[in-house]
């Protein structure tokens, strides 16, 4: 089964991303806006307790964190995809790092730049016209993270909660 990790924002900034997401992303209805903490990777179910366990620990040694949006920014030229940048956290990049390591340990396919995208596979001529615009909107948005959640995949291509972790000890 495929799994994926990835942090699920307040329903106000979901509904703000949301907003363009519909537009512009084709994977709108498969998956809400989120954070990609671990890109998409296989496991057997006997693995996946075994790195359930990995995440549970790992987990409680990150405490919550805050978040900061106050940019669009774009991965042109290596694909067209628009997001809103989170500025990078000290706990954010130890978070995803861990997320890499022990049981789940595997290549990752990109360099981390957390981000929650707003459109994806557009046309050249699509996404110049709609990252101008979305550059001049006013962005400023911060909140606290305190929980991820571990995913898997459906065989319509849809994503779901698998389970929950919240961040810190004693939670």
């Amino acid at each position: 089964m495929k799994y994926g990790i990835a942090i699920f924002p307040s329903k106000n900034l979901q509904d703000k991303v949301n907003s363009y997401r519909k537009r512009y992303d084709p994977h709108y209805a498969l998956i809400a806006p989120h954070i990609t903490l671990k890109e998409p990777f296989e496991a057997t179910e006997e693995e996946l307790q075994d790195q359930i366990s990995y995440i549970s620990s790992v987990a409680q040694n990150i405490n919550p964190f805050s978040i900061m949006i106050n940019k669009v920014g774009s991965f042109h030229p290596v694909n067209n995809a628009i997001y809103l940048k989170v500025n990078e956290a000290e706990e954010l990049s130890s978070l995803h790092d861990q997320l890499y390591s022990g049981p789940l340990e595997h290549q990752q396919p990109y360099n981390f730049v957390p981000h929650l995208t707003l459109g994806q596979k557009l046309s050249d001529e699509e996404h110049s016209d709609v990252l101008e615009r979305l550059r001049m909107i006013d962005i400023e948005h911060k909140e606290r993270i305190d929980r991820f959640q571990l995913l898997y995949q459906l065989d319509n291509g849809s994503w779901t909660v698998y389970e929950t972790f919240r961040l810190g000890k004693g939670v």
